[in-house]
């Protein structure tokens, strides 16, 4: 086997610089010594960007349920009959606050403000900047993750003290249309540029083990890569009954932890997280920080339960790895 790309990779990673399609390939494809090797170089990426500290986030499902858009994957859909989903407006701010100081009782940087739908109108807007100025201590700071909105009002969560916008473009571009057709994909790539063009942190990733390809998970990672975001959120899919992908089977360990690996390599100047899905490693989940991830979601998902925190934070400091606020 020709293995002259993992001598590339070396080379790019020391120029701190990403590695380019036939290297990221070459990654989701690497095992045994290959992928030691790629492994080491995932590892000098986090440790040169974080050293042993780790940025957790934590999400409130603010709004669920009844979601006009068909993605495949998601059990708000009104499209799918998914027994057990939630549907309720968006909280108040007493409750929202209340999800928020119970996250902060753990070591959380970011804490996302989550609403079901394509967008939110000006009062709803009006209602989430209304919870963050009644709230404005600087940890954990204030995320959205609240659908397509206007630059105008993402102007003004800005200015009410929201930090970070949210929204993920969730696949490949030429795989997007097998997995939602309500709205295109231009949608949600202008939707990150806006947040980024007003001056927000910007948090953009997607979510692996739909049915794309191999090469299509290479194309979501240059394509986010594109858009200069400070932070990627890799999830994998936790198929849910009642939804078109409920038969999908779960990815396994290697090929999340190569793709973990890919996207690091992919994206050095960006902070790399994992959020949904990282159960599907079982025993191997602090092999996502050797593979490059700097950072997690923790606590419960939007329709799924996560994982234990204080299990979470134990396992952080059995790999001498601490949270960074």
């Amino acid at each position: 086997m020709n293995n002259t790309w993992i001598y590339r990779m070396h080379a790019t990673v020391d120029a701190g610089l990403p590695i380019c399609t036939e290297t990221a390939m070459a990654i989701l494809s690497a095992d045994g010594a290959a992928f030691a090797e790629v492994l080491h170089a995932t590892t000098r990426v986090r440790e040169r960007r974080a050293g042993s500290q780790l940025r957790l986030c934590s999400i409130v499902n603010a709004r669920s349920g009844a979601c006009s858009e068909n993605c495949a994957f998601c059990a708000q859909s009104a499209h799918f009959d998914v027994p057990g989903t939630q549907t309720f407006d968006l909280l108040d701010s007493d409750a929202i606050v209340a999800a928020r100081d119970t996250a902060a009782e753990a070591p959380i940087a970011f804490f996302s403000v989550v609403t079901s739908g394509q967008t939110m109108n000006d009062d709803e807007v009006d209602q989430v900047i209304a919870t963050v100025t009644s709230a404005p201590s600087s940890r954990p700071h204030w995320c959205g993750s609240l659908g397509c909105l206007t630059q105008a009002q993402l102007i003004r969560l800005r200015d009410a003290g929201m930090k970070r916008y949210h929204h993920n473009l969730e696949t490949a571009e030429s795989f997007y249309p097998s997995i939602c057709t309500t709205h295109d994909y231009t949608t949600r790539r202008q939707t990150v540029r806006d947040a980024k063009a007003v001056g927000l942190e910007v948090c953009c990733g997607g979510l692996l083990g739909m049915g794309e390809s191999l090469e299509q998970r290479v194309e979501l990672a240059m394509e986010i890569a594109a858009e200069g975001v400070d932070a990627i959120p890799l999830n994998f899919l936790m198929a849910i009954p009642g939804t078109p992908l409920e038969t999908r089977p779960p990815m396994t360990p290697s090929e999340i932890l190569r793709a973990v690996a890919m996207f690091r390599l992919v994206c050095p100047d960006s902070e790399l997280r994992i959020g949904g899905g990282r159960k599907h490693l079982g025993d191997y989940q602090p092999l996502l920080f050797a593979a490059g991830a700097e950072g997690m979601l923790v606590g419960d998902l939007l329709t799924t339960t996560g994982q234990n925190v204080a299990e979470d934070l134990a396992m952080l400091a059995d790999h001498n790895l601490e949270p960074s606020e």
